[in-house]
């Protein structure tokens, strides 16, 4: 199984995992403020899940056979806004909203029922149901039923499966029980609310991504802002009753080209932050314009890349995609007990996985770091559980997994790491990934140590990762385990003095174990790379804080490219350009 990772993390222009507008309309940007909502009483969608959950789950256990044991239904209620501009000119606004009903049926018991793995497949029972967006108790308590009936039905027909299945199939590796027990949590807090001005964010937009029309190589430009709330109603028959949300903003500065051979060249920049008043002023996004077009313009006449290996530095932001693919895939709690994965860590909790200089924690609690609001934070999980920091290599130790409410073999609870897209089942996933590092070096230092290893190798350079858009992972038993990471911005370092060389045509590639063992040194300053992550479970919000690396063997491999030239006609006259 291929599984999409931290390209979420990249702009929606180039990455096929993550779009980074995944929940918001392709073409979203206005000028909006968060206000928080006081907390608030019980909502009527709160009440009418209630109810019922209540009533259904009564129901169906004096009548259904087999009966349920578990019933929650979680209600994702999302409204998002955005506005995106061209070279100078509007592109679209856009806002949305809606909310979507996921079902949780569990029949059996806690030992074996309808969510039990074969042979690495998991059933799916919910739909992510549209629910009205109007608060009639009646409108909703009839979806809720429908809803419920369906998932019942086919959760019964699973188990039915299910439990010929271990009559016939070997015995498991890992014979964990399929859903613990977790302490009722309740809480009800109402997420902020969604304010803007389209016009005001509008006009800046255009402002923003007419200074692109000043640098003849770029083709095409784009300059989105995005925000949004997302509110989670969820109940369960444990006793839990959650109402909380969060808010997101963000602008987006993409820019593309084509290099004479036809290679397609992107480049871009990003700012997040919980609310629109926490992203930038103008001079700071107008000089990411700049610095995204030169290198852009860079790029267009930098020499092609060959397959190389050997040292390099990675940049905090580039580490942190690093290590959110080769690392954070392969320690989510569901992959240890799939005999269909890799299972890298399965058998390595109390062993040295990393360099002993390195600790590893997720930390969804957390809302910033570097002074930037962190994307993966989030105060309970899909499951209802809370949010907590989960220290998971301890100076170069595994410790522990993220997990869900599915356990594994030594690991019977959640520590808050369920989460899903709305219509998706819920699996263990990454939140806010944070490196930490016992040997830290300042930036110059780290320069000068990766220098002095490419004399010690007898390389003719080393190389420097300044940018990354994302990359992939494959985790599955049945293919390579192998990871790719994709940069933007590459520059090739000397060790005789020569100026650094921007190249281009370059993809990271390499296998896990391999590439944790070459960690030399980090520098002594923390980089934030936010984004989405998509996997089994959907799109997710997630945030990876690194500071830079020195490896001492890196491998690269040539980019694909188009075979098309760049345009034959030159651009139309722009009295207008960097206006």
């Amino acid at each position: 199984m291929v599984r999409r990772g931290a390209q979420a993390l990249g702009p929606p222009i180039l990455l096929l995992c993550l779009d980074l507008n995944v929940r918001t309309p392709a073409c979203v940007v206005l000028f909006l403020s968060m206000v928080p909502a006081v907390a608030a009483d019980s909502s009527v969608l709160l009440d009418a899940m209630t109810q019922e959950l209540q009533r259904n789950f009564s129901v169906l256990q004096q009548k259904a056979d087999p009966a349920p044991y578990y019933l929650a239904y979680e209600v994702t209620e999302q409204e998002a806004y955005a506005v995106s501009a061209s070279l100078g000119a509007l592109a679209g606004t856009g806002h949305s909203r809606d909310r979507r009903l996921d079902v949780c049926v569990r029949v059996g018991s806690p030992k074996l029922d309808n969510y039990h793995r074969v042979r690495g497949q998991r059933g799916r029972f919910t739909s992510g149901a549209l629910l009205s967006l109007d608060d009639n108790a009646d409108a909703l308590k009839r979806r809720i039923w429908l809803e419920t009936d369906r998932a019942y039905r086919a959760a019964a027909e699973r188990l039915i499966q299910i439990r010929t299945n271990t009559q016939v199939n070997v015995a498991e590796e890992d014979p964990s029980d399929d859903f613990s027990h977790e302490e009722a949590a309740v809480r009800v807090e109402a997420a902020p609310v969604v304010r803007f001005a389209a016009q005001e964010w509008a006009a800046r937009a255009r402002k923003w991504s007419a200074r692109f029309r000043g640098y003849p190589g770029v083709l095409t430009a784009q300059v989105s802002v995005t925000a949004q709330s997302d509110t989670r109603y969820f109940v369960n028959t444990e006793g839990s009753r959650l109402e909380h949300g969060r808010g997101y903003a963000r602008i987006v500065i993409s820019a593309e080209g084509k290099a004479e051979d036809g290679m397609d060249l992107a480049t871009y920049e990003s700012f997040e932050a919980t609310a629109p008043e926490g992203l930038p002023d103008d001079r700071t996004v107008m000089a990411a314009v700049d610095r995204v077009a030169e290198d852009l313009t860079g790029l267009l006449h930098a020499p092609v890349a060959e397959p190389f290996v050997g040292p390099a530095i990675f940049s905090g932001r580039a580490a942190g995609v690093f290590f959110h693919e080769i690392f954070g895939h392969r320690v989510e709690g569901h992959r240890q007990k799939d005999i269909t994965e890799g299972q890298t860590f399965t058998r390595s909790v109390g062993s040295k996985v990393l360099p002993e200089f390195l600790s590893v924690v997720f930390d969804p609690t957390r809302r910033k770091a570097a002074d930037l609001d962190l994307n993966g934070w989030y105060d309970y999980d899909d499951e209802g559980a809370p949010a907590r920091l989960v220290r998971v290599v301890e100076n170069g130790t595994l410790k522990t997994f993220l997990m869900s409410r599915s356990p594994i073999r030594g690991f019977d609870h959640s520590n808050g790491h369920g989460r899903r897209q709305p219509g998706a089942e819920v699996v263990s996933r990454q939140s806010n990934l944070l490196v930490e590092s016992s040997r830290a070096v300042s930036q110059a230092r780290l320069r000068e140590m990766l220098i002095e290893e490419i004399k010690r190798q007898g390389k003719p350079y080393g190389l420097y990762f300044q940018e990354v858009t994302g990359g992939f992972t494959n985790t599955g038993r049945g293919g390579i385990q192998a990871f790719k990471v994709l940069p933007l911005v590459v520059y090739r370092v000397y060790a005789d003095g020569r100026k650094d060389e921007l190249v281009r045509g370059v993809d990271i590639v390499g296998t896990p174990l391999a590439s944790f063992a070459k960690i030399l040194a980090t520098s002594d300053r923390a980089e934030v790379f936010n984004g989405y992550c998509g996997a089994e479970s959907g799109s997710v919000p997630v945030a990876a804080v690194s500071p830079a690396l020195l490896v001492s063997e890196i491998e690269i491999e040539k980019k694909s490219k188009a075979q098309d030239r760049p345009p034959l006609l030159p651009p139309p006259t722009d009295s207008g350009a960097g206006e």
